[in-house]
């Protein structure tokens, strides 16, 4: 007899969380309860075996986990990253763990010439590039008002979530071959906008609008461009962003009552980045928890 279906409502932790609340940029480490990557879960069956990806915000939270994935899939990582040092060590502990290479890539990408770095030295690093992953984004503390947010900090939020994006994919481009894969992440948040943090969740209905784009144009190359939208997954963007009440009750109100975890967002990454995907292009994939993106 084959083994049980898992009720999708039981797995995973449940709200309340405990009140907790970080600074900007938040971390795995100081996270109550921690999230999963899918550290004692994910098994890979050699998908990406020997291809090299970047993954922007590559040191925590969704980006761990893909590049978690991606390893034991069998691929090398380039991990970019803000500044948090600690928590890139253990992702690439995770990745050397499944017997694959990673570089760490600290910088801010919304500096052109820090885009310009990550993709050379990856490509001196590994020799090639066969996927890039914009997974990083600043999501700045929830306002009360709508004049709260100012110029400067919609700046910061469309530096590092929009014009990284055509920057990373600028400089990106000389290396990507045919059968390359880029994957942006986008959220629930580009259909379902929160007042609070109006400025990231304009820039995910960017990135949505971004991959369908350069889709149009990429595919014909042979270079196919997704995306990936999810819901309310636990990561240090949560506990960094919205007060303490808030987080507790994080996930709560979906479908299946509970918030996702990054273990569970890295499946569609690797998807989508894999060959088995190889006539999908221009899409976007909801990881929701029963959320609709529409």
């Amino acid at each position: 007899m084959g083994e049980k279906n898992r009720d999708p409502r039981l797995a995973g932790d449940k709200a309340p969380f405990p009140e907790q609340q970080q600074e900007t940029p938040g971390t795995e480490t100081a996270m109550t309860p921690p999230a999963d990557h899918g550290e004692h879960t994910y098994r890979g069956y050699g998908r990406l075996r020997d291809r090299v990806a970047i993954i922007t915000g590559g040191d925590s939270g969704i980006g761990r986990a893909v590049a978690l994935a991606f390893a034991r899939e069998g691929a090398d990582i380039a991990a970019a990253y803000l500044n948090e040092h600690q928590d890139a060590e253990e992702t690439k502990r995770l990745v050397e763990d499944a017997g694959r290479s990673a570089i760490l890539l600290p910088g801010d990408i919304g500096e052109e010439a820090e885009c310009a770095r990550i993709v050379r030295d990856t490509v001196e690093r590994f020799g090639r590039l066969d996927a890039l992953v914009n997974n990083a984004a600043f999501q700045g503390r929830a306002v009360e008002h709508f004049a709260q947010l100012d110029r400067s900090r919609v700046e910061q939020t469309f530096r590092t979530n929009i014009l990284a994006l055509f920057s990373l994919v600028r400089h990106a481009l000389p290396h990507l071959e045919p059968g390359a894969t880029i994957i942006n992440t986008t959220s629930i948040q580009a259909y379902d906008p929160n007042p609070q943090i109006l400025d990231y969740a304009v820039t995910k209905g960017a990135i949505r609008t971004f991959t369908q784009g350069l889709a149009r144009e990429l595919t014909a190359r042979g270079i196919r461009v997704n995306a990936v939208a999810p819901g309310p997954i636990w990561t240090p963007l949560i506990p960094q962003s919205f007060p303490s009440e808030k987080v507790e009750q994080h996930g709560k109100r979906t479908p299946l009552g509970r918030p996702g975890q990054p273990a569970e967002v890295a499946p569609l990454f690797v998807f989508l980045a894999s060959d088995e995907s190889r006539y999908i292009s221009g899409q976007v994939l909801g990881v929701t928890g029963g959320l609709p993106l529409a």
